[in-house]
């Protein structure tokens, strides 16, 4: 077993560092106030969902029965391979940031968005979550895909009335997602009406009109699904909930349902929030950090530079994937490019290695190999009594550790290899290097939260954290690695269709009315009710739902049956043209537009990955048109729809001054009291965070260990197990190129990585053109047309991008207890393409005519 290396206060990462206010400090953890009340999830929540089945729809034939396409196009976009990369972002990172930020918001726009972004006096980036350092920060505080997110809001092109005008819905969506975002801007509140076949001008006043029309018409307000994209700040976060509430139904389906739902779901009854432990600081100071189920040279680029710290501190780091990302392996910092006593370095270097055990697992084999590593650390235990399991900390903090204990030593050797793909001696590795350890950070995403067991996984995380005290101490703790900017700050503003008790009492209070109280529907629970037609008005604010969500082919349908389709955004994307009978295309502003109201210049803010609130006040001036800002879209909303039922001078006065709302946020949410004040602070502030300091608000008191169920699922002998990737040119559903440079991808995005023996079992060579099913529950579903690409990936396994694979997602497969669509676990075959592929003839005449 590996000792730990002696503290160095000269390197990167020390205390002295940080010098923002209210932070938690290294070596202490000051109170920071009440935590926050617990956040437990309903007892059983799949009694209370719908548990009838959906038909699968026909994936492959939608093309001919639609005249608007759901599904991006199948015309290839020219496919050219070169060998995955085995450094993370370096020179070709940089000259990436610079064309983007250029290409689409011109030399002067884009270079003031970059240099404003993530600055504590600027904007959030709108890309991820990853916390921004809280005492200095350099020039370019961003990374390629943020400079390609502010590019794109910072687009001096329009798609206004002119380009709706030309183009028909069905056109449109004959564009590939790429050409959909870079049409522009949208600058002026859209139409389509029935019959109608395109978006035409409407006037703001009829717009809202038009809304409150239908919702007041629905039998009940449940008839209203209200959808949010994570990248919605704090202040219209909050504003959509209260009107939601105020209308009447807790059907706030959001992003969150789809990504990091399995987290909360885990860590709410083990240790009290459901939000992560740690800081930046933490990550700098660890010993060693587990990065399972995530890929952060695509999906979080910045986390690279925290890593190279660690690195620097001496800590020693474990990817668990089953992919071998560029960003695992090594990194070349484009900040050492502006120090000249690292630049020559860098450019010529290797990098920093970031990896040093690489455990490729199969997917969905996560659990397995925790329960390996703990195995392992039981018999060191075993062997040296007192110097693995932290006996102090169990005891006086947590419950259930027997039960947790039995459960581990049970699970046998045979079962634990064959699930995870990893070897007992591998496990034996990456036990050594936890054995002694105390500072002890995991971060984990998308690749563990949307498996099957992906909240029973994740307490298994917790379980390995209880089990070494590694929690509530400075370097180590649980870091679930949120996705979009403002995801975990919505929920914290209430966007949930599960509030608690606490949250809608005091939301009560404060606002002079009876909330409702019965938990709504979530993004699947939506899905379903909206293709039964249970609902008949769906408002989006933000996001992207036909991109994002599973069964495309489903969610386009249940769109379909809509009396009323609203959507809130900034750029047009696919789910925009997908329609109910009348539909609303509504532009706002994004983190980057200066926003102008009777008070001033306003800012908003939101909540990172770590529990930072910061402000977001934007700095270039709005392309010409009748873009308004989000808070002032909600409140015409609120005012036109609730008449006297609700306040219309303070929907007012929230309008003209966003202090006012975040007086109301103050009252309301523990932790933000004196908001406005702590807000204006440098660099803003931390939220109360229990696990933080070992205060489990759970409902016993304690840190819960769990005793988890290890199942076991076959497939056929031809079934392969699909996982939905994102690539490098992407960020969530908006694409922003059909390039993935690090997987060695260029010019496509219709492709599958195939294990090299797969494809020979299949006698399917390089590049071959293949059709690709999924099968769940007797149903199946195909999508046409993709490529095989040989990579690096265990046998039985294959990858894919979305949205071109969610088709092949089951609306019904889905994780336990959080209802997290299972995108990371897909049971599929592939064939050749046929060469007659798509509906009989008679079909397709019928569609042209």
């Amino acid at each position: 077993m590996e000792d730990s290396p002696k503290a160095d206060p000269g390197k990167a990462g020390n205390a002295p560092q940080q010098q923002a206010a209210n932070k938690p400090q290294s070596g202490e953890r000051a109170d920071q106030g009440e935590a926050p009340a617990p956040d437990h999830y309903r007892p059983d929540p799949q009694a209370m969902r719908d548990q009838s089945t959906i038909p699968a729809p026909d994936v492959a034939n939608a093309k001919y029965h639609h005249p608007i396409l759901a599904q991006p196009p199948e015309a290839p976009t020219g496919l050219h391979l070169t060998e995955p990369a085995k450094v993370a972002a370096g020179v070709t990172a940089v000259i990436k940031s610079m064309a983007f930020g250029w290409s689409e918001g011109g030399l002067n726009r884009g270079t003031r968005g970059l240099l404003n972004m993530n600055q504590k006096d600027g904007f959030d980036c709108s890309s991820c979550a990853w916390p921004d350092p809280d005492d200095h920060r350099s020039v370019a505080e961003f990374c390629e895909n943020g400079a390609k997110a502010t590019a794109s809001d910072a687009d001096e092109r329009a798609a206004g009335p002119e380009f709706f005008a030309r183009h028909s819905l069905a056109e449109l969506s004959k564009m590939t997602d790429r050409d959909q975002n870079n049409a522009g801007r949208l600058t002026h509140p859209l139409v389509k009406r029935p019959g109608d076949n395109h978006y035409s001008p409407i006037e703001w006043p009829a717009a809202f009109q038009l809304i409150a029309d239908n919702l007041n018409a629905l039998a009940s307000p449940d008839e209203a699904v209200f959808y949010t994209s994570g990248k919605v700040p704090n202040e219209p976060a909050f504003l959509f909930q209260l009107f939601v509430r105020q209308f009447g139904t807790n059907n706030l389906p959001d992003c969150s349902n789809m990504c990091h739902e399995s987290s909360g779901a885990a860590l709410s009854p083990t240790l009290g929030l459901g939000k992560g432990s740690v800081t930046l600081n933490d990550i700098h100071e660890a010993e060693v950090i587990i990065i399972i189920g995530q890929n952060p040279g695509t999906n979080h680029p910045r986390m690279l530079t925290a890593l190279q710290k660690a690195k620097r501190n001496g800590a020693k780091i474990i990817a668990v994937n089953p992919l071998p990302e560029a960003g695992l392996l090594a990194f070349k910092n484009p900040q050492d490019f502006m120090n000249p006593l690292r630049a020559l370095g860098t450019l010529l270097g290797d990098g920093t290695q970031i990896t040093d055990l690489f455990l490729q697992v199969r997917v969905d084999g996560d659990m397995a190999l925790l329960r390996g590593i703990m195995k392992h650390l039981f018999e060191a235990e075993d062997l040296n009594p007192g110097q693995v399991a932290d006996r102090a900390f169990i005891a006086e903090y947590t419950t259930g550790f027997e039960a947790f204990e039995q459960n581990i030593r049970n699970t046998s050797w045979e079962d634990i290899e064959e699930l995870s793909g990893i070897s007992r001696a591998q496990l034996l590795e990456a036990a050594n290097l936890l054995a002694r350890k105390q500072k002890i950070i995991t971060c984990w995403a998308m690749g563990v939260t949307q498996q099957r067991q992906g909240v029973q996984t994740i307490q298994e995380i917790v379980n390995l954290h209880l089990l070494k005290g590694a929690i509530g101490k400075p370097g180590a703790g649980t870091c679930p690695v949120r996705g979009h900017s403002n995801v975990q700050g919505d929920r914290t503003m209430g966007i949930w269709e599960q509030p608690t008790k606490e949250f809608l009492d005091a939301l009560g209070k404060e606002f002079n009315f009876t909330p409702p109280y019965a938990h709504g529907l979530d993004t699947v629970e939506s899905i379903k009710a909206m293709y039964k037609g249970k609902t008949k008005v769906f408002f989006s604010l933000g996001g992207n739902l036909l991109g994002a969500g599973p069964d495309t082919e489903v969610i386009a349908e249940g769109m379909r049956r809509q009396k009323l389709t609203v959507f809130v955004g900034t750029k047009l994307n696919r789910g925009h043209l997908t329609t109910g009978e009348t539909s609303l295309l509504l532009p706002c502003f994004t983190h980057a537009d200066v926003d102008l109201q009777k008070a001033g210049h306003q800012m908003t803010s939101c909540e990172n990955s770590m529990g930072v609130v910061s402000q977001n006040k934007g700095v270039l001036t709005p392309l010409p048109g009748q873009m308004m800002s989000e808070v002032a879209i909600l409140a015409g909303v609120a005012i036109a729809t609730l008449g006297n039922r609700t306040n219309i001078a303070d929907w007012v006065a929230m309008t003209e001054n966003y202090d006012v709302i975040r007086d109301h946020i103050a009252r309301v949410i523990p932790g933000f009291e004196d908001f406005n004040q702590k807000l204006r602070r440098p660099g803003g502030f931390y939220l109360p965070n229990g696990p933080r300091e070992r205060k489990f608000t759970t409902k016993n008191g304690k840190a819960n260990f769990t005793a988890t169920a290890l199942e076991k699922h076959t497939v056929e002998p031809d079934q392969l197990i699909l996982m939905t990737v994102r690539s490098h040119d992407q960020f969530n559903t908006t694409i922003y190129d059909y390039n993935d440079r690090y997987r060695g991808v260029h010019g496509e995005r219709r492709v599958l990585f195939m294990n090299r023996q797969d494809m020979a079992d299949r006698s399917l060579q390089a590049q071959a053109l293949i059709d690709i099913t999924s099968h769940f529950e007797g149903t199946r579903r195909t999508v046409e047309k993709f490529i095989a690409v040989p990579y690096d990936i265990p046998r039985g396994n294959v990858a894919a991008y979305f949205p071109e694979a969610n088709p092949l997602v089951p609306v019904g497969s889905v994780a336990k207890v959080s209802n997290t669509p299972t995108s990371k676990y897909v049971v599929v075959t592939v064939v050749p393409t046929r060469k007659t592929v798509g509906a009989p003839l008679e079909v397709r005449l019928a569609a042209e005519a």
